[in-house]
């Protein structure tokens, strides 16, 4: 089956771990407050201790050492499209998965919590695949999917523009590539969770990142070339607009001695039953 431009590009993305480790270590290095993104969003929740929990698209494990010193007796199961991520991930192989969320290999009703993090916007169908996740999670058990704002980057996205009108015959007419997250972001993830589950709690973690160097935040950008170059207008080829990036961005740090970028991300949690709900008000 021939992939599409935008699947082909994730399946690049995702064959090695280069471009997560680079947009975890920028992320872990530039951003302000100071934040372990995958700790925070396992703490949108209470955690018990026993519960039975799947990571669809787990990737490389990183929320699995998080959970473990949370919930050291949870029985966890990890799902991924990717074998090489797989195969780097720290838990038991034997409960680790190669697989589509569209059909999830597990029984109804099997899960406590199913975590999606960074990854329904990567879906062709999210819609089917929130039916999947519904028929395995328990009664009463809680879907945590992180991903980013709407509205994260408008800094970048406004020089991608710029470079985009200078490169492309049609520049004014065009738009920036979208972030992939745009398909399930804080925002519209909200709206579409609603239709699946009785309650949604939205968790916004908003920072910056802080650049004084114009290197790594080229790099933090081109890291995501597999992601986003398919959405360029015919007549402009990356690495042109890459070239004309970090002429602006150069420009940029030398005037104002650093980039500041706004960085919105967060976490959704659903469920099917609102009891959750009245435990995080009790908290407050």
């Amino acid at each position: 089956m021939t992939l599409s431009p935008q699947a082909e590009g994730i399946r690049r993305y995702y064959a090695t771990d280069r471009h997560l480790r680079i947009h975890e270590e920028t992320h872990a290095k530039y951003a302000i407050p100071k934040a372990d993104f995958a700790a925070w969003t396992l703490d949108t929740v209470a955690w018990q201790g026993r519960e039975a929990v799947l990571d669809i698209g787990s990737g490389r494990g990183i929320h699995y050492s998080q959970l473990i010193e949370r919930a050291p007796d949870v029985q966890y199961f990890a799902l991924d499209l990717s074998s090489f991520l797989l195969h780097c991930h720290p838990a038991d192989h034997r409960h680790l998965a190669q697989g589509d969320a569209i059909q999830l290999p597990y029984a109804d009703d099997s899960f406590d919590v199913v975590m999606a993090n960074d990854v329904l916007y990567h879906l062709d169908d999210i819609d089917g695949s929130l039916t999947e996740i519904k028929r395995v999670l328990k009664r009463g058990g809680k879907l945590i999917a992180a991903t980013n704002s709407l509205h994260t980057l408008p800094e970048l996205q406004v020089l991608i523009r710029r470079a985009i009108v200078l490169l492309s015959s049609n520049g004014a007419l065009v738009h920036p590539p979208r972030l992939p997250s745009d398909a399930f972001a804080l925002e519209n993830g909200t709206r579409i969770l609603s239709h699946h589950f009785y309650a949604v709690v939205r968790h916004d973690l908003p920072r910056q990142l802080v650049f004084e160097d114009v290197g790594p935040a080229i790099d933090y950008l081109d890291s995501m070339r597999d992601l986003r170059q398919h959405s360029l207008p015919e007549d402009v080829d990356w690495d042109d607009m890459i070239l004309l990036m970090r002429q602006q961005l150069t420009q940029l740090i030398q005037l104002m001695g650093k980039l500041e970028l706004t960085l919105t991300c967060g976490a959704l949690v659903a469920s099917e039953s609102g009891g959750f709900i009245h435990d995080l008000i009790d908290s407050c």
